[in-house]
């Protein structure tokens, strides 16, 4: 079996396909995307396709090795979000021509379902009591939020008590026995961190991610003695030498790699069990399609410490399309009573609906987040 084909499709609402075709007739899918850059990412993969026209599809752990390693620059966000698209579409291939899932092809499955969580409240969030109740009486018993809006270095304290307002309000709506996760989004700096972290205790949340900007790691381990809320980051890091440092360290509870972004299935599963001998969870990033999630649910099926999975249906981002609409059968990912099962069926266990897929890509999309200043002008992290 050979490789033929690469064909990308930049699709709405914010999100890029990749198919691979082989002279056997089977394809594979991956979802090779970072937000706001798909263009870009499409141009990485189409480089990157050069060199695997013609080679043997199977050849899985070799391809991701020279794909990373023979470029001699190495890394980073466009990169890996490549590399991860197409390492999903082999593994489709792979799990196909051995008419397996491929968590089967991992060793195995540790789990048959797992739970998820929805999101609520928007980049700006409000109205998370209606929310957090319709998200309730759907079944999820887990949402995540986005703490807070734009802050300063030293902000108001009047600030931090409208976020504390929002958690309590959650709470008081949806019940002790309901967890909720609280996304710093990487707009809080460590002093403000600090403050949140130890405001927010008394509401129990489930977690507060990227306290800080990955780029102040660092600084988590300061924060984390302010604190007894788990602690997770992860979805701005892209391989498993990124996680080396703070699962070395000690100062994260739960890690967030995102299937898309961090390596596909091939690293993802390396990063796993690097996290597992620290004794830190898994909880895999995934705001995008359906490829991603599926990929990350086979991730979640062998991965003894991942214990809840994010997933898109809903979010504020997906305007125009949503999570389950380029599925042939979208049941494949019901949710229920705050569970989805792991996909059974071969490859990722999704079929994709092509012909929905190549009618979308002739509209597209060009999205890109938003630019938020503060109000003496500077750039203010979104």
């Amino acid at each position: 079996m050979r490789i033929t084909k690469f064909e990308t499709f930049i699709v709405p609402p914010r999100w890029l396909f990749l198919k691979i075709s082989t002279d056997e007739g089977i394809v594979g899918w991956g979802e090779p995307i970072i937000e706001g850059r798909a263009n870009t990412v499409k141009t990485a993969v189409e480089e990157l396709s050069e060199y695997l026209i013609g080679k043997d599809p199977l050849k899985i752990e070799d391809h991701w090795t020279v794909l990373y390693r023979g470029g001699f620059y190495r890394g980073g966000p466009i990169l890996m979000s490549a590399i991860s698209g197409i390492d999903q579409a082999l593994w489709d291939i792979k799990g196909k021509y051995f008419n397996a899932p491929v968590h089967q092809l991992l060793g195995g499955p540790v789990r048959d379902s797992i739970r998820v969580y929805s999101w609520i409240g928007g980049d700006r969030p409000s109205d998370i009591a209606e929310a957090a109740k319709k998200a309730k009486d759907a079944g999820f018993t887990a949402v995540k939020m986005n703490a807070t809006e734009e802050l300063q270095y030293i902000d108001s304290h009047k600030k931090v008590d409208e976020i504390i307002e929002r958690v309590a309000t959650i709470r008081q709506v949806a019940g002790d026995d309901f967890d909720i996760g609280i996304d710093f989004h990487g707009r809080v700096h460590k002093p403000m961190a600090k403050i949140l972290a130890k405001e927010l205790e008394p509401y129990h949340p489930m977690f507060i991610e990227e306290p800080v900007l990955p780029e102040h790691n660092e600084a988590l381990r300061e924060i984390a003695k302010h604190t007894t809320i788990p602690i997770a980051t992860g979805e701005r890091m892209f391989s498993r030498w990124n996680f080396k440092t703070i699962l070395s360290e000690g100062y994260v509870d739960i890690i967030q790699p995102d299937l898309s972004h961090a390596g596909g299935i091939t690293e993802v599963r390396k990063i796993a069990v690097m996290a597992e001998a620290y004794d830190v969870a898994l909880a895999p990033h995934c705001p995008l399609g359906p490829i991603a999630l599926a990929a990350s649910l086979q991730i979640d099926a062998v991965s003894y410490n991942a214990f809840i999975q994010e997933q898109s249906l809903g979010i504020h981002y997906n305007q125009g399309n949503d999570l389950l609409d380029y599925l042939v059968d979208a049941s494949v990912l019901e949710y229920k009573n705050g569970y989805v099962k792991i996909p059974q069926g071969p490859g990722l266990g999704i079929d994709i609906n092509e012909e929905y897929v190549r009618k979308m890509a002739e509209t597209g999309h060009n999205w890109k987040n938003p630019v938020w200043r503060h109000k003496d002008g500077s750039v203010a992290e979104w």
